[in-house]
């Protein structure tokens, strides 16, 4: 399994985000069949001001890019999912050429630590 985390900015009002946010309260099932048929196995996205960070968790080498690019294609419902909120969105800074949804560079990783020996040592500690 495979985290990808990308990024995008909506456009600069508050109207916009807004009409995003209501979107994503009800997606269109075609969507989400379609995140599903191509082996997503989970996904969240995340807003801070108009900055949204999306996380994909997916099958090892599945190209997430490339999927996101084919997923508009794969149902015409999807295409007008996509298209609206593509409208809503601007490519951020620093987004590799071509990209919509950047690809964000992972610079820190605490990994999960075994519970037992971490419940051990803050018993420890205590």
């Amino acid at each position: 399994m495979t985290r990808h985390v990308l990024s995008v900015d909506l456009k600069d009002d508050p109207a916009v985000i807004e009409k995003y946010k209501e979107h994503h309260r009800r997606v269109w099932p075609e969507v989400l069949r379609s995140l599903r048929s191509a082996g997503i196995v989970e996904m969240e996205i995340y807003l801070l001001g108009r900055r949204l960070v999306m996380i994909v968790d997916a099958p090892d080498g599945l190209d997430v890019q490339r999927y996101l690019a084919n997923h508009a294609a794969s149902d015409p419902r999807v295409g007008e999912w996509e298209a609206l909120m593509k409208s809503l969105q601007e490519v951020p800074p620093g987004a590799a050429p071509g990209e919509w949804w950047g690809r964000m560079e992972r610079v820190f990783h605490l990994p999960a630590a075994d519970t037992a020996r971490v419940q051990s040592e803050s018993a420890r500690r205590a």
